[in-house]
């Protein structure tokens, strides 16, 4: 019979996408043993205590969020890599959900759910319910969310809970610039939350990289050129995003040096639909060269694990187009330049 705890159950399970709190069932009139009948028989899926699926699985991604937010109460909220992903920041990997949830929530991390009912039988593809939940805890939860549906942090805070969690300084200022410039936060926006909402950690590097960001760095590529090749050497700092007109375009130059109007490419064409990068820098090339610049590109390999001689090659030419040379080696330079000395 279509009753009123039938409607309610229905209209429940509408909304979370079939996962339900015990306590939520009860109110609709399960039982606690029928849940368990459900849960014994391989019916229903049992993902954390206390948060019940209605189906044997698979579990889709919404309902994924929903059993981790029910298990985090009421007031968790999508943050960090999850939420990221939810807002274009990241491409998704494999791993736990994110939530941030109140300080004084009791409920703790937990490892992916496993199926251990086989009654009815299922792929091993299918043993794995739920990827398991990894929790954030703040005193702010209350001014890092927005009501997006599910409820996760604002794009200025998952930005910032990105950068802090990196291990190390340098890896968060790349994450800060990759969730910004993915998530097409703006600069003035991340500033207001930077005064509003003070890092624990990493704080001057995220300000320097904000300042990269504001003065034309538009991805962790131009972001490590500009801090591993020429602030770590002491390389004068290039025009970022430079328009040149040819013919009735406007094409931009990742750098140009006024210093014999050196142009330096950071090649991220992968990003890209390969045919429209191949007519760009084809009109780039010959305008280039109509005008008698010196250009060099780099992509990504020669930046992140070459600095030192992207760095040579530029002083090389800027030296050579009449800048008087006020460079100097960096730490990973001697390492290198002392590895090569032994033979390594």
């Amino acid at each position: 019979m279509d009753n009123d705890e039938t409607r309610l159950l229905r209209s429940l399970l509408d909304a979370q996408h079939g996962v339900a709190t015990t306590v939520q069932l009860r109110a609709c009139g399960i039982t606690p043993r029928s849940v368990r009948h459900h849960v014994e028989t391989g019916q229903w899926l049992r993902v954390f205590r206390n948060v019940i699926c209605v189906t044997n699985g698979p579990l889709n991604r919404e309902m994924e969020l929903q059993a981790a937010l029910l298990y985090g109460g009421g007031s968790a909220i999508l943050s960090h890599d999850t939420a990221a992903h939810e807002w274009g920041m990241l491409r998704r990997t494999p791993g736990p959900i994110h939530l941030t949830v109140p300080r004084n929530c009791s409920a703790i991390s937990q490892p992916p759910t496993l199926r251990h009912v086989l009654i009815r039988p299922t792929s091993l593809s299918n043993a794995c319910i739920h990827p398991g939940v990894v929790l954030h805890r703040s005193l702010a939860i209350q001014h890092i969310g927005v009501d997006t549906d599910p409820r996760r942090t604002s794009k200025e805070d998952t930005v910032l809970d990105l950068a802090v969690s990196a291990p190390t300084a340098h890896e968060g200022a790349a994450a800060f610039v990759s969730a910004m410039t993915n998530g097409r936060v703006s600069v003035s926006a991340m500033r207001r939350k930077l005064e509003l909402r003070r890092p624990r950690r990493y704080k001057k590097i995220l300000l320097d990289a904000l300042s990269l960001l504001a003065g034309g760095v538009q991805s962790v590529l131009e972001f490590r050129y500009a801090t591993d090749v020429e602030r770590a050497h002491g390389l004068p700092s290039g025009r970022r995003q430079a328009p040149h007109h040819v013919g009735d375009r406007v094409l931009f130059e990742d750098v140009e040096y006024s210093e014999g109007g050196l142009i330096v490419r950071l090649d991220g064409q992968q990003f890209h639909a390969a045919r429209n990068v191949r007519f760009r820098d084809r009109l780039r090339d010959n305008a280039a060269e109509l005008s008698e610049r010196p250009r060099l590109v780099y992509g990504w390999q020669e930046v992140s694990q070459d600095p030192c001689g992207v760095y040579r090659e530029v002083r090389e030419v800027l030296v050579r187009e009449g800048w008087t040379d006020a460079s100097h080696e960096c730490e990973r330079c001697a390492v290198v330049r002392l590895g090569t000395a032994q033979g390594t």
